[in-house]
């Protein structure tokens, strides 16, 4: 079992329905239990201006499958939802990113982990630090907290959106 972290985020399409939609897709991975839930951000768009501001979630997941198979099943979640790729950091309905998976370094072309804009962005360590702790090391031997302090702002803010997943079911697995 490996535990890994998901970055959620939406910016169209109602998108706190669409973070709870993912969530449930989450639930739903075969070999995979769902262990908990950040809260919910809000920050300006990293990318071009003129598009809705982005609801941010992380989650923390527990898996058997391998991080190229992980990968592979968060992508066919995305696709499913209606994402279609127009503009790079451009407004969409669900983005899924694999943020790290255990201590496991990956470099291919499909798949880079940790995932490379981990460490600077904050709306992924802010929901991440609700999860695990400002205190909690990071697969580059910093704390979160400290690479936190080392962010530029995006207007990050906590949402008063809550994503009501009620009882995470965890399923064996």
């Amino acid at each position: 079992m490996t535990q890994a972290f998901v970055g959620l985020g939406s910016n169209i399409n109602e998108p706190a329905y669409q973070l709870r939609q993912a969530c449930m897709a989450l639930i739903s991975l075969p070999n995979t239990c769902l262990i908990a839930v950040s809260s919910v951000y809000e920050s300006s768009p990293m990318g071009p201006s003129d598009q809705p501001p982005f609801l941010n979630a992380c989650a923390q997941i527990d898996t058997t499958s391998d991080p190229a198979a992980l990968l592979t099943a968060l992508l066919k979640i995305e696709t499913t939802m209606g994402r279609v790729r127009r503009r790079h950091w451009g407004e969409r309905c669900i983005d899924l990113d694999l943020l790290f998976f255990g201590n496991t370094s990956v470099q291919t072309e499909r798949l880079t982990l940790p995932h490379p804009g981990l460490y600077q962005r904050d709306f992924v360590l802010k929901p991440l630090a609700d999860l695990l702790g400002n205190e909690y090391l990071m697969p580059n031997g910093v704390d979160i907290g400290t690479l936190l302090g080392k962010c530029s702002t995006h207007s990050l803010r906590l949402s008063a959106v809550q994503l009501d997943l009620g009882e995470i079911p965890g399923t064996p697995l």
